[in-house]
């Protein structure tokens, strides 16, 4: 059963039978941007959304980063499936997977964020939203909706903080500015 999540809201990671997720997912999609063409017919801009991951230590010290430029964390234990830039299909058109038990035991934090690329605002941006799925058995663990949220080309999605021997995700929903990772840091090291 999915958890519908709102911003600052935090779910435990623990499986209902006692056990972590050792595996998970997390999706991003959206849709591409409807626009009246010529002679007022319907048709679709694309929008380049981008998810990523940063790796932060337990003093805040950027570790590692996953993202359409290093599709990778060096311990292997964090991939991003590729860069999709138009939007177009259902589901997920983003996604990067985690191996929670293979992270770098320096890495106390993950944080996911997302950048429209191409500059677009979640104002326009129709359907985006975030979801984390345990990767073991499918499901989808908590999900959190982006659109219409604003002027804004930036969210800092969610993080995945240690939580003794397992771990808890957080949804942040931070606004911010920035069509690439490197605009963003400054704004994602105010939610470590």
């Amino acid at each position: 059963m999915s958890v519908n999540l709102t911003k600052g809201q935090t779910v435990s990671l623990t499986k209902s039978d006692g056990g972590t997720l050792t595996q998970v997912r997390m999706g991003l999609g959206w849709d591409a941007i409807k626009v009246k063409g010529l002679f007022g017919r319907a048709k679709e801009k694309s929008v380049d959304l981008d998810a990523s991951a940063l790796l932060f230590d337990a003093n805040g010290a950027l570790v590692d980063q996953v993202w359409f430029s290093q599709l990778a964390s060096k311990d292997g234990a964090v991939q991003h499936t590729g860069d999709n830039r138009t939007g177009a299909g259902d589901g997920d058109d983003e996604s990067i997977r985690v191996a929670l038990t293979g992270v770098n035991p320096a890495v106390t934090t993950l944080v996911f964020v997302v950048n429209s690329y191409t500059g677009e605002t979640f104002a326009q941006i129709e359907n985006a939203f975030c979801r984390l799925i345990d990767e073991t058995t499918g499901q989808e663990v908590a999900r959190y909706d982006l659109s219409g949220s604003g002027s804004h080309t930036a969210q800092i999605m969610a993080k995945v903080t240690r939580d003794g021997a397992g771990w808890s995700m957080t949804a942040l929903g931070v606004r911010t500015s920035g069509r690439t990772i490197k605009d963003m840091l400054p704004a994602v090291s105010q939610v470590l």
